[in-house]
C-alpha cells in the first residue's frame, strides 16, 4: 500500500488580514510557522519518504522545505491539483463582507451545492484533490509520499476516504502543521491518523514555560 502523508502547511499572518487567501501571492510562514516547519521536519527525519509534493504557493512550500533539510535526496514538487481552492472573484475579499452574501451561507451549511464566482465548485475541488491523490498511489505503489497543501482539501480528502458526505467535511478538524496518514491501496482505504500534531506540543508548552519564569 502507499502511504500518504497529508500535511497542513504553517501558521501565517494574512489569516490576521481577515481576507480570503485562496492564490493570494507572497503569503509567507510567519515566525510561529516557521517554528512549526521546523518541529514537522523534525518529527519526520526518520520517515522513510520517497517523494515529497507541495502545493505552489509560498506557504506550501515553505513547510515542504523544513522537511526537504532533513531529506535533501528528495526534490520538492510543485503540483497544481493540490493548490489552495480557486475563490475567484472571492479572492482576496473580507470575510465580513462575504459573510453577509446568500453564497457565504451555502458553503458553511451546505458546500455540495457551493460554487465561487468564476472560480471552483466545492464538489469541483474535492474532485480534484481525491485525483490528484490517486495519481500520486499510481505513481508510487508501496511508497511514502509526503504532500503539502492546504486545510480544507485535506479535509475533502478525508471525507471522501472515511465515506462521509461534503456537506460534513468542516466537522473534521486539520490543524497548522498536522499530519495525517492514509493508506491506499487496491482494496479499501485505510485512515491511520486524522490532525496529528504531537511534534508541536513542545512548542504550545513554551509560552506558558515563559509566563512561569516571569513570575518566579
Amino acid at each position: 500500500m502507499t502511504t500518504l502523508l497529508l500535511i497542513r502547511h504553517a501558521t501565517n499572518d494574512y489569516v490576521k488580514t481577515g481576507r480570503l487567501a485562496g492564490w493570494t501571492p507572497e503569503v509567507h510562514l510567519n515566525e510561529e510557522g516557521q517554528q512549526q516547519a521546523r518541529a514537522l521536519g523534525e518529527r519526520l527525519k526518520s520517515a522513510p519518504l520517497n517523494a515529497l509534493y507541495a502545493s505552489p504557493l509560498e506557504r506550501t512550500m515553505e513547510t515542504a522545505q523544513a522537511i526537504q533539510q532533513h531529506h535533501p535526496h528528495l526534490t520538492i514538487r510543485a503540483h497544481e491539483g493540490i493548490g489552495e481552492v480557486r475563490y475567484g472573484d472571492w479572492e482576496g475579499m473580507k470575510i465580513s463582507t462575504l459573510a453577509r452574501r446568500k453564497m457565504w451561507q451555502v458553503v458553511q451549511e451546505y458546500p455540495s451545492r457551493a460554487y465561487f464566482p468564476n472560480g471552483e465548485t466545492m464538489r469541483g475541488v474535492q474532485h480534484r484533490i481525491v485525483n490528484a491523490l490517486e495519481e500520486l498511489v499510481a505513481e508510487h505503489p508501496n511508497e511514502m509520499v509526503a504532500v503539502v497543501f492546504h486545510a480544507d482539501l485535506i479535509k475533502m480528502a478525508v471525507a471522501h476516504y472515511l465515506g462521509v458526505h461534503l456537506d460534513n467535511f468542516q466537522r473534521i478538524v486539520i490543524s497548522p502543521a498536522s499530519i495525517t496518514t492514509l493508506q491506499l491501496g487496491h482494496s479499501r482505504p485505510y485512515i491511520l491518523s486524522v490532525n496529528d500534531v504531537a511534534h508541536l506540543i513542545e512548542l504550545e508548552r513554551q509560552p506558558t514555560q515563559a509566563k512561569q519564569e516571569q513570575k518566579a
